[in-house]
């Protein structure tokens, strides 16, 4: 079958009527500060949208990982409501989700109002396993929406989630899929089938074990894998180079080694960076310098130094693929961005993504914080992805159960 829209929903008339919206505000935090909004950003039309067709708006959302309990990361206080319209937050101390105080705020919505709902996750049942506890949170969320609700789920960032209000409240509910929903799967869709050639992927990140099954799935779809990140030291490691004191995952050297040989023999190229830039220490104000990707420890650092970026010849290797491409997916800094002195390799891709004639995606995560901190806006990319870890799901070929249950 296939999903019902939220235009469906809005065809059929939701005015005065409570619709559940499950949205992604999952914003990264430096303290109290959010350092990037961008999640907020693209929940907003969806809720713009039900609010001006006068539905009374119910949004669920998590923050973090409280697992369960109440510890300072409750969500944030709206700037402002969708649209100027009222938007209210429930917030109780003691992380309170659907008790007396969220039934009366539900309950005094008017239409054309929105009320967030505290974080889900202080309520352990939303992440249980276990079935029956996870229906009974649902069934008190769908309590709130009354006798004539509707789901409408809006997180693409939860969608590989089975978690109460990802997957058990659409089976209670009339559900939709929200249009920031529906857009990123139209865009994955198009890095999974009938892709425009050549077709290249950029990883980086910290871990190849993050990897692995996106890696797996990739081997003889994508034409080029451009490894970057604290990964790259573990591909160099498997061609027999020493890294020093760089990150390395060394019970994946043999993945490692056998993706290589697949990969040949499956016509995908994985291409590793060729200079890599070594610190003395992992810190903003680190000494550093640039060598050979074969020749870490003969840096002056020696055997303590660490890699913290690629190159400035591999960047620019890497920026020539993007440019002749005609698919470019990126999930995964290059480097430290958050430090000035190890940024120069993400910025390099970013830049790149922003002069290619290629179909582009940032697949979410640290890649989408990394564009906005290096001062890159969202237009000058075809489409940057809410959802690092349901992108990469996405693209191993895994079932989403957040979609997987909408379309019944």
């Amino acid at each position: 079958m296939t999903s019902h829209t939220l235009n469906e929903l809005l065809a059929e008339g939701v005015r005065g009527r409570y619709i559940l919206v499950r949205s992604d505000l999952n914003v990264p935090l430096d303290g109290s500060t959010v350092t990037d909004d961008g999640r907020i950003k693209a929940s907003l039309p969806v809720l713009s949208k039900l609010t001006d067709a006068g539905a009374r708006v119910l949004v669920t959302a998590h923050l973090g990982r409280p697992k369960g309990a109440p510890r300072g990361e409750a969500l944030p206080p709206p700037r402002s409501g969708p649209a100027g319209r009222t938007c209210r937050l429930q917030g109780h101390p003691g992380g309170d989700t659907v008790g007396s105080s969220a039934k009366e705020a539900a309950a005094s919505l008017q239409d054309g109002e929105a009320l967030v709902l505290e974080n889900v996750r202080f309520d352990a049942r939303e992440t249980s396993k276990d079935d029956a506890e996870r229906g009974a949170f649902a069934d008190e969320l769908v309590a709130l929406t009354g006798d004539n609700g509707a789901y409408v789920d809006d997180a693409f960032g939860a969608v590989h989630r089975k978690h109460a209000s990802v997957y058990d409240v659409a089976t209670r509910l009339p559900s939709y899929l929200g249009d920031l929903v529906h857009t990123e799967v139209e865009v994955l869709r198009k890095l999974t089938a009938d892709t425009q050639r050549p077709y290249v992927v950029v990883l980086g990140g910290s871990k190849v074990s993050d990897k692995l099954a996106v890696i797996d799935n990739l081997i003889g779809k994508a034409d080029t894998i451009l490894v970057g990140g604290g990964m790259l030291f573990t591909f160099l490691a498997a061609a027999g180079h020493k890294v020093a004191s760089s990150l390395l995952e060394e019970d994946q050297i043999p993945v490692v080694q056998d993706y290589l040989k697949r990969a040949s023999d499956a016509g995908t190229q994985f291409v590793v960076p060729t200079d890599v830039v070594v610190a003395e220490k992992f810190a903003a104000d680190a000494a550093h310098e640039t060598v050979a990707a074969d020749a870490i420890e003969d840096s002056s650092f020696g055997a303590q130094g660490i890699g913290l970026d690629i190159g400035p010849d591999s960047a620019a290797a890497f920026a020539s693929r993007i440019k002749g491409a005609k698919t470019v997916f990126w999930n995964g800094p290059m480097g430290v961005f958050e430090f000035e002195a190890f940024s120069a390799g993400t910025r390099a891709i970013a830049q790149a993504l922003t002069e290619t004639e290629a179909f582009t995606v940032v697949g979410g995560g640290d890649s989408a914080a990394a564009v906005r901190t290096l001062g890159f806006a969202d237009d000058q990319f075809g489409h940057i992805s809410t959802g690092g870890g349901a992108s990469l799901e996405y693209l191993e070929g895994k079932e989403l159960p957040g979609l997987s249950v909408l379309d019944r």
